[in-house]
């Protein structure tokens, strides 16, 4: 067999084991939690809101003090079933040059809640929040 032919069959296997591996990867997901546990609910239907037990304020930066920016960012937040805060999504941005947006996100990943619940379980819901910025 020829250097050349020798290299290009190679390269074909390489790129098959390739193939097979991505439609693994994209088939056959490797974390052995089950779909209730990454199943996110919305309130209602039997599920209940979850309970905030410790909010914290945004802070407003140096930046949007000075350019005096008021108003709300409006957020998706994901309430996990511990009560964590796992996933947030600006759904209405106030300001993403001076970093208010930004300042929204990290004060929402410090919030605490009583979990919201279905079926008695503790589970995680989506619910919307807003954070208001306003100037004294």
């Amino acid at each position: 067999m020829s250097r050349f032919r020798a290299i290009s069959s190679l390269v074909f296997a390489l790129a098959v084991a390739g193939g097979i591996t991505v439609f693994a990867v994209d088939r056959l997901p490797m974390s052995s939690g089950g779909p209730a546990q990454s199943q996110v609910y919305e309130p209602g239907d039997g599920v209940t809101l979850p309970t905030v037990v410790h909010e914290v304020k945004p802070e407003y930066t140096p930046q949007g003090m000075q350019a005096k920016i008021q108003g709300s960012v409006w957020m998706h937040v994901v309430i996990g079933a511990t009560g964590d805060v796992t996933d947030v999504q600006i759904t209405r941005s106030l300001d993403q040059e001076f970093g208010l947006d930004d300042k929204a996100i990290e004060a929402a990943h410090q919030w605490k809640f009583k979990p919201g619940t279905k079926d008695g379980k503790p589970v995680a819901v989506r619910v919307t929040v807003e954070m208001r910025f306003t100037l004294k």
